[in-house]
């Protein structure tokens, strides 16, 4: 059964993080934008909206992840994934309130930056539509 619990902490440790660079990178690829938008429109449901009944912030992905941790007997787990995955990475423990300030801000530079780009991106769009016209 243990193997099962490692398998599923490498998993969420894995998707979590590459969920987590994409949150911070997608608005980069054009072809992604819109993927982009809608996976961080999710973000922040989870956080606000399922944060009214689980707390503010709440992730289902941190939650599945610390279900897992704690049947493998981990204990201390911070309740911010970010400063999990620094503190596992680096072994550095950046402190709750860092890792908010870090989470927030990358999730705010993302979410700008994707609503001003996927904005831009649809009017370039409708102006060569409505230039094709017959």
């Amino acid at each position: 059964m243990n193997f099962w619990y490692h398998s599923g902490d490498v998993f969420f440790v894995i998707f979590h993080s590459a969920f987590l660079v994409f949150i911070l990178t997608g608005w980069i690829f054009k072809t992604l934008r819109p993927s982009h938008l809608i996976a961080l429109i999710f973000t922040a449901l989870s956080w606000f909206f399922l944060g009214i009944w689980f707390g503010w912030g709440y992730c289902f992905l941190t939650d599945w992840h610390w279900i897992i941790l704690d049947h493998l007997g981990k204990t201390d787990i911070p309740a911010s994934y970010i400063q999990y995955l620094i503190l596992r990475i680096t072994g550095f423990n950046t402190g709750a309130q860092l890792a908010d300030i870090i989470t927030a801000g990358g999730f705010l530079i993302a979410i700008i930056l994707s609503v001003i780009l996927n904005f831009r991106d649809y009017r370039q769009k409708r102006k060569i539509n409505n230039t094709i016209r017959f």
